[in-house]
């Protein structure tokens, strides 16, 4: 990942200095200031709640306390979709001003209308939601036209100087010559792709499309080859992250690795799997029972391969062996010959349905908090 040197160099020096400490560590905050999307993707597990709670916000303070408490270098923005949040070019200019990472995710329906209130920076870049080609990317949003508006949203931050990359999210059905292909147009207009599988959310309103580990790691070895093992593309993922995908390499997911902060509290176990939430930080990291989570350990994490559970496990490869990434970016991702043994499934727990407590939870909040409001927003639902 072609990082600007400035944020390279404190991203860098955290990272080697946290590996260096031992223990556990988060890699980049993942930040949820709202739930609320102006799309409604199959796909996404993050909308199917009540207005009341759609209708809620992390308030710039919060924000800034989310990066206090966690320490991470880097925050990735998403929801929901962020530009629906008022104040959040002031929580972007907060955490740059904190010498933080800003990874602003979105769908880019707004960003014509919203650019002019950000300024490019070697802190901050756009991550524009694009899954695949025309066909591909609309199909996956259920909304005919996001592609051009994403595609002309690029272009037009690139014109202003922003830093841009797209965040390409691939499901069961996908067509790898088509995703090539993609990759290839990308490429020409020097965009970066952050990749990953989709993760098959309990709530989405498809259930039918997510793929499973076998099919993740044929299907990127298909990709990949199409691509001289991927080097024809430049990827913000890291290569061993890349090489697991193609079932090179056999890793468990280090979940507390890109922690989320959500309008609930703190996420347990993970950006992905919501099991409970917590007020802090220190909460999440000490009161978590990570060893009841994870491929093999826990139904709901059995088919997970997404770069926010398993980057920070590559991460912690290339500290400990940077001599394996070195030679998977010289030399491609192997698309050919046996893949690395997989975790067994097994003995994995069974899956909790715990979605509907949590949603009562905090509804029952939102109720003490606000009771006339409360009652306006149930009357209008």
């Amino acid at each position: 990942m072609s990082l600007p040197l400035p944020a390279l160099a404190r991203i860098g020096s955290y990272t080697l200095r946290k590996h260096i400490g031992g223990g556990k560590y988060p890699l980049v905050l993942m930040l949820e200031p709202l739930l609320r999307c102006n799309l409604a993707c199959p796909g996404c597990g993050k909308i199917d709640y009540p207005d009341a709670i759609l209708n809620q916000r992390l308030s710039y303070e919060q924000c800034m306390e989310a990066i206090d408490d966690c320490g991470a270098p880097a925050v990735s923005i998403a929801g929901g979709e962020p530009l629906l949040h008022r104040d959040m070019p002031r929580i972007v200019e907060g955490y740059i001003a904190k010498k933080k990472f800003v990874i602003l995710c979105t769908n880019a329906l707004l960003l014509k209308k919203k650019i002019n209130d950000y300024k490019p920076s070697n802190f901050f870049t756009w991550s524009i939601h694009l899954d695949g080609d025309k066909g591909m990317h609309d199909h996956a949003v259920d909304q005919d036209g996001t592609y051009e508006v994403a595609v002309e949203a690029i272009e037009l931050a690139k014109s202003k100087g922003f830093r841009v990359q797209v965040n390409c999210t691939v499901f069961d059905g996908a067509d790898p010559a088509r995703l090539a292909s993609f990759f290839d147009e990308m490429e020409k207009r020097g965009i970066e792709i952050t990749l990953s599988p989709g993760y098959s959310y309990e709530r989405a309103a498809d259930q039918e499309h997510f793929l499973t580990r076998e099919r993740t790691k044929t299907f990127f070895r298909d990709v990949f080859r199409r691509g001289d093992g991927g080097k024809a593309w430049t990827f913000t993922n890291s290569p061993l992250f890349l090489d697991f995908l193609a079932g090179n390499r056999s890793y468990e997911c280090t979940p507390w690795s890109m922690p989320l902060r959500t309008v609930f509290g703190w996420q347990k176990p993970c950006y992905l799997v919501g099991e409970g939430y917590v007020p802090t930080f220190s909460e999440l990291m000490e009161g978590t029972d990570w060893d009841q989570y994870g491929v093999g350990k826990y139904e709901k994490c059995s088919n997970c391969m997404v770069h926010c559970g398993f980057e920070g496990t590559a991460a912690s490869e290339s500290i400990r062996n940077p001599l394996a990434m070195f030679n998977v970016g010289r030399k491609g991702i192997r698309t050919e010959g046996p893949m690395a043994p997989d975790i067994d499934l097994s003995r994995a727990r069974p899956a909790e349905d715990v979605h509907s407590t949590h949603v009562e939870r905090e509804l029952a909040k939102i109720q003490a908090a606000d009771p006339t409001g409360f009652k306006r927003v149930q009357k209008v639902a």
